[in-house]
C-alpha cells in the first residue's frame, strides 16, 4: 500500500486536508488504473457536518485509518504501508493524530535519534499494519524517482503550497485531488517497479528491510558473504569502544581561498573501490600490550600510537578529534588510535610512530570484492542499454552497504507510552528526558547501550566498525597523493580542485577509483570546508554552504566576504518543516539569522604584508 497525506497551515501548524491511499498488487498495470482505486479523503466534504476545520481533519484521519484497516482485513498479507519522507513529515503527524483521535488503536514507533524508521499499529494487541518511509529505501525526491523508475505514469504535480489557506480548500478541491492522486499513483509505481527489480534480481522482498543500506546489506549477506572464508564477529564493548575511535571521516580542507582556471575533479565510486581492492581486517580481533618494540610494518588492525608529525608538512595526512570534536589533520605531537596501514603510510611520509596497543586482526582479500564487481559492472551496463531505473538501483545499493557497518550502538531512543511504563524509565540511569504528550501518552527518551554492564552491552545486528574504520582510512590513503600537491585548493572526501590538469593516466568516466572532471572552473572562492563558490559558466555558479542561512548565500556574497572576513548580514527565514518533537507538530517557524563567514578551526589563515589572506596552514598540537 502506498499512501500520501497534504496539508494546509493552521496557526503555523501543518494540518492534513486530504489523505489517500492505493493498493498495488503485483503485476498490475498502474497505466490504466481506475480512478476509483485510489481512496481519498478529503476535509471539505465534512463542512457540513463539522463547522470547525480541525474537526473536519481529525474526521478525515479516522475515516483513513478505518478504511486501511478494512483493506488489510480483506487481505492480511498486505501490512506495510508507504509513505515518502514518513520519518521527518507525515509520520510526525499521524503520531500526533493517533494519540489524540484513534483511541481504538494503540501506536507502537521506532524512532532512532529523532528520525521515525516505522509506525506500527495495533488493535485489541493486534497488528493490523506499519507505515514505513519510502525515501529511506529510495532516498531521492519522488518527482526524481518517478521519472527515473515509472515515466509512463506521468510526471509529478505542482501547487503553490504556500498560498494555499482552509478557505480556499473547497474551491480548488479538484485541482487540490488531482494532484494527490498524481503523488499517490506515482508512488504506487515508483514502490512497484523497485519491488519488481529487487525480487527479480535477488530474490529479496523490500518490505523485509527499512533503509537502504540495510538492502544492501541484506544482498550482500545473501549472495556474496561467505563467514567460512571471511569471518566479521560481532565486536564486544571493549573492541567497538577502542576501535571506534579510530573511525574518522573524509578528508575537508581549504588550502587556497581564490583561484583561477581550476579543475574540479571527483573519484569514480571511492569507497566501493576501497571496498573491491584493498585488503580487509578479518577475524576475531586479538588484544596486544606494549608493541613499542614491535616492527610496525608487521602489525595489522588498530593501534594506540605515539605520533609526531613534522612542521615541514604542509598538508598533514593523519587525523585527529579536538576536544569538541571537530576532525583536524595537524602538525605537532599526539596520541591517536590509527588503522596501522594508514600509520605505515604515515611514516612513510616522514610521520615518527611509536605503537603502544591495540587490536590485531588477520589480513584478508576484501569480502566485498564481487558484491562490488558485479554492481558496478551491472550498472555501467544498464547505463550502455539507456536503462535508467536499473542504473539508479545498483548505483544506490553499491554505495550504501558501507555506512551500515559504523553504525553506533548508542543511540537516542524514543519512545511513546503511558504513565505507569513513563514511571520505569524514570528510575533508569540511561534515561534522558520525558514529556506529557496528553493524559493518555507519554514521550520519553533514553540513550540505549549507556549506564550498563558489558554483559548487557549489545552491539546493532552485523555490526563490524572495523571495516567501516579500514574503508574510510584507505580512502584517505588514496586520495592523499592529490590532496598534497601544492596546486590543491580544496578537497572534500572524494574530490579536489586543482590548479592544473591530471595526467590521461589517473582520469576515466568508467573506471571504478578513477578520477572525472566533473568542471573547469574559471573562478574559485574558498571561504571554509562546505562553503565554497564556483564559476564554471558564463552567468552559471555552484555555491555551497553548510547552514541554515545557506538560501541567502550568493556569488555576490562570496566576493564581498573575500574582501572583508568579518562581514555579517541578519536574515528573516521561514523554516516551513521544523518538528516539535514535544508535541508532534510539524510548523512553520519565522526566525532570525546571520550569515556570516562559517567559523573554522581546522587550520590557520596565512596573510600577505598587505593583510590579504593567501593560505591557510596546519594547526601544530601537543596532546599527550
Amino acid at each position: 500500500i502506498v499512501a500520501d497525506i497534504e496539508t494546509v497551515m493552521v496557526d503555523n501548524i501543518h494540518t492534513p486536508y486530504a489523505l489517500g491511499f492505493l493498493v498495488v498488487n503485483p503485476g498490475s498495470d498502474l497505466t490504466c488504473l481506475p480512478s476509483h482505486s485510489i481512496n481519498m479523503y478529503f476535509s471539505e466534504d465534512h463542512i457540513s457536518v463539522f463547522s470547525n476545520f480541525e474537526a473536519r481533519s481529525s474526521q478525515i484521519f479516522l475515516n483513513f485509518i478505518y478504511n486501511l484497516e478494512n483493506c488489510v482485513k480483506q487481505n492480511e498479507r498486505i501490512q506495510t504501508v508507504y509513505l515518502h519522507n514518513f520519518s521527518r513529515f507525515d509520520g510526525i503527524i499521524m503520531m500526533k493524530y493517533f494519540s489524540i483521535h484513534a483511541s481504538d488503536y494503540k501506536m507502537k514507533p521506532l524512532i532512532r535519534n529523532h528520525r521515525l524508521y516505522e509506525l506500527k499499529v495495533y488493535k485489541n494487541n493486534k497488528i493490523l499494519f506499519r507505515f514505513r518511509d519510502s525515501l529511506l529505501l529510495l532516498p531521492s525526491s519522488l518527482r526524481s524517482l518517478s521519472k527515473t523508475l515509472c515515466p509512463e505514469l506521468g510526471s509529478k504535480g505542482d501547487i503553490d503550497h504556500d498560498s494555499l489557506v482552509v478557505s480556499d480548500l473547497l474551491m480548488k478541491k479538484d485541482e487540490l485531488l488531482k494532484y494527490l492522486r498524481q503523488d499517490i499513483l506515482l508512488l504506487g509505481g515508483v514502490m512497484k517497479k523497485a519491488q519488481e527489480i529487487n525480487w527479480s534480481k535477488y530474490q529479496i522482498d523490500i518490505e523485509e528491510v527499512m533503509t537502504v543500506s540495510g538492502l544492501s546489506l541484506k544482498i550482500f549477506r545473501k549472495h556474496y558473504f561467505n563467514d567460512q572464508t571471511f569471518h566479521i564477529p560481532i565486536p564486544t564493548r571493549n573492541q567497538d569502544t577502542f576501535i571506534r575511535n579510530g573511525y574518522y571521516g573524509g578528508h575537508v580542507d581549504v588550502y587556497k581561498p581564490y583561484g583561477e582556471n581550476l579543475y574540479y575533479y571527483d573519484v569514480n565510486s571511492l569507497y566501493p573501490f576501497i571496498m573491491k581492492n584493498y585488503p580487509m581486517p578479518s577475524g576475531i580481533p586479538i588484544w596486544k600490550n606494549h608493541l613499542e618494540s614491535s616492527d610496525l610494518d608487521s602489525l595489522f588492525g588498530f593501534i594506540e600510537a605515539y605520533v609526531v608529525c613534522p612542521t615541514y608538512i604542509k598538508r598533514p595526512f593523519l587525523p585527529y578529534k579536538n576536544k569538541d570534536g571537530t576532525l583536524i589533520f595537524p602538525t605537532g605531537q599526539f596520541l591517536g588510535v590509527y588503522y596501522s596501514e594508514e600509520l605505515k603510510y604515515a611514516r612513510n611520509l616522514g610521520y615518527q610512530i611509536l605503537p603502544l596497543r591495540g587490536y590485531l586482526f588477520e589480513k584478508k582479500p576484501s569480502p566485498f570484492s564481487g558484491f562490488i564487481s558485479d554492481l558496478y559492472e551491472s550498472r555501467l551496463d544498464a547505463k550502455k542499454r539507456g536503462d535508467e531505473p536499473m542504473t539508479f538501483i545498483y548505483k544506490i545499493l553499491m554505495n550504501s552497504l558501507y555506512g551500515r557497518f559504523g553504525i553506533n550502538p548508542e543511540s537516542l531512543v524514543t519512545e511513546i507510552c503511558n504513565k505507569k511504563e513513563r514511571d520505569e524509565y524514570l528510575k533508569k540511569e540511561n534515561f534522558q528526558s520525558a514529556e506529557m504528550l496528553n493524559e493518555n501518552y507519554y514521550i520519553v527518551n533514553y540513550v540505549t547501550n549507556c549506564f550498563i554492564d558489558d554483559e548487557e552491552w549489545k552491539a546493532p545486528k552485523m555490526s563490524a566498525v572495523h571495516l567501516a574504520a579500514a574503508i574510510t582510512a584507505c580512502s584517505r590513503i588514496h586520495m592523499y597523493p592529490y590532496i598534497c600537491r601544492e596546486d590543491c585548493y580544496y578537497t572534500d572526501t572524494d574530490s579536489v580542485i586543482l590548479g592544473n590538469p591530471l595526467l590521461a593516466n589517473d582520469i576515466s568516466s568508467t573506471e571504478l577509483g578513477k578520477w572525472k572532471l566533473e568542471n573547469n572552473v574559471k573562478k574559485g572562492i574558498f571561504l571554509a570546508p562546505k562553503s565554497y563558490m564556483l564559476e564554471v559558466e558564463e552567468d552559471k555558479n555552484i555555491i555551497k554552504f553548510k547552514g541554515p542561512a545557506k538560501d541567502f548565500v550568493t556569488s555576490d556574497w562570496f566576493e564581498k566576504q573575500m574582501t572583508d572576513l568579518s562581514l555579517t548580514e541578519t536574515h528573516k527565514m521561514s523554516s516551513k518543516f521544523r518538528i516539535n518533537w514535544k508535541t508532534f507538530d510539524v510548523m512553520s517557524k519565522d526566525m532570525m539569522l546571520k550569515l556570516a563567514l562559517p567559523k573554522s578551526n581546522k587550520r590557520e589563515n596565512v596573510y600577505d604584508s598587505n593583510n590579504v589572506w593567501i593560505g591557510t596552514q596546519p594547526i601544530n598540537i601537543i596532546d599527550l
